[in-house]
């Protein structure tokens, strides 16, 4: 596979299908990917899980993957550890992967106890430049950018070949597109910033750590800690909170309490008559 830009790195294209797209309910049941080194050796994988529930009709419409499809498959855990394998070191790219298929990929690493880190990674969105560029979906991207139909839509495989032939298209057609992955990653993140869990539950340390959900929403995390600390303890009981929200909200319990206890409180020297 032939593209415009030299790689210091192995950059995967990846894409998945799933039950849904509630990240704490729904689960992959095919995640495919090309991974391509800097040396150009390409690699291609497809692999079905079984998602322990059913899949609903609605989603099998999509992508056509049945419950008998899938039933003889392992879990996503039981093959979690080689597919990290696969990933190690490597930037990431595809069709839509910011708004959705890191943050559920992530989110079913978590279920298996392994932290998938996207810190440091490059993650370059296909769609993020073709939306900047030509607001359409990858069908059309493929129709613009490519002069043909994506007859392969909803199917993994198919959708990442088209999302990689199509950035390839977008950085002949555009010039004014960075040519590094660096640069591709700025230009993604300018348009569509990737979120965290923390992220999504906080705004930045600069600014005090203001909860940006729940029913504290536009409050400083210190103020709860110290006035309705009940509710920070009802977040560190939640089965599905990630870890990295759990510490934030561990340590502004332990500073609040800090702050209130005796040993911290300075008593004031006893009043003397003037003389």
């Amino acid at each position: 596979m032939d593209l415009p830009f030299i790689l210091d790195r192995p950059l995967v294209f990846f894409d998945l299908e799933t039950t849904g797209l509630n990240l704490k309910t729904d689960r992959i049941i095919e995640l495919a990917f090309i991974k391509i080194t800097p040396q150009g050796d390409v690699m291609e994988r497809v692999r079905r899980f079984n998602p322990g529930m059913p899949i609903p009709p609605e989603a099998t419409a999509v992508h056509g993957i049945t419950d008998a499809d899938v039933a003889d498959e392992a879990s996503f855990c039981q093959r979690a550890r080689a597919l990290l394998d696969h990933l190690d070191d490597c930037d990431l790219a595809g069709f839509n992967i910011r708004r959705f298929d890191v943050h559920l990929l992530i989110a079913e690493f978590r279920r298996c106890g392994i932290e998938f880190d996207v810190r440091g990674r490059r993650v370059i969105d296909v769609q993020n430049i073709f939306h900047r560029e030509e607001p359409r979906d990858l069908s059309a991207a493929a129709r613009f950018y490519l002069g043909r139909e994506h007859e392969e839509a909803h199917t993994a495989l198919g959708d990442i070949r088209t999302s990689a032939a199509v950035l390839g298209a977008q950085l002949q057609r555009y010039e004014h597109l960075p040519r590094d992955l660096d640069g591709l990653h700025a230009y993604c993140e300018s348009y569509a910033p990737f979120l965290t869990e923390v992220d999504r539950w906080f705004g930045p340390v600069e600014e005090g750590r203001v909860f940006r959900r729940g029913k504290h929403k536009g409050r400083p995390l210190d103020d709860v800690a110290r006035n309705e600390p009940d509710y920070l303890h009802w977040m560190l009981g939640a089965d599905d909170m990630p870890e990295e929200v759990l510490r934030i909200v561990r340590d502004a319990l332990h500073a609040a309490a800090s702050s209130d206890s005796p040993a911290n409180t300075t008593t004031p020297p006893p009043e003397t008559e003037q003389p």
